[in-house]
């Protein structure tokens, strides 16, 4: 081993932050644009949301005006995202809960990332309706039982 090689090896690694592929850098270039601040995935505001709620976070972020601000319609939204109705509202409340999100009625405005992520405690399962829709042995025992009873059918 030479001397410069033990001296690179002791070296931390630096990060080597040049483009990869310089000729397709993004740029504002006096287009509108979203950003997401990186305390999104820091401190765990990623890790907090459903896949829904994270997608129709992304896209109100995406739709947003430099306040924040977008109009979209319920059923523009539904189609983009290919979610049913409640699914929508299901993931648009849980935004609101979440203070990640304000909503009037017509309007949506992303919010300012509060102080830190709410992450909703596991409550225990206790009804029949909460075991159809969040329990995997239920749902999947409903499904084999719903297959079973097509095939008796044919």
């Amino acid at each position: 081993m030479t001397a410069a090689t033990s001296h690179h090896r002791n070296q931390p690694t630096a990060i080597h932050r040049a483009p990869i592929v310089p000729e397709r850098l993004r740029s504002i270039a006096g287009q509108s644009f979203a950003f997401i601040p990186h305390r999104f995935l820091r401190e765990g505001f990623f890790a907090s949301l459903r896949a829904d709620e994270l997608r129709l976070y992304f896209l109100l972020l995406l739709a947003a005006d430099r306040n924040g601000i977008s109009f979209y319609h319920y059923d523009s939204i539904c189609s983009l995202l290919e979610i049913p109705l409640e699914s929508y509202l299901r993931a648009r409340n849980a935004l609101i809960t979440k203070d990640l999100i304000a909503f009037d009625g017509t309007r949506f405005q992303v919010l300012s990332l509060p102080e830190r992520p709410s992450v909703e405690a596991a409550q225990p399962l206790t009804t029949d309706e909460q075991l159809e829709t969040n329990d995997p042995a239920t749902i999947r025992q409903l499904v084999r039982g719903a297959l079973t009873s097509r095939d008796d059918d044919k």
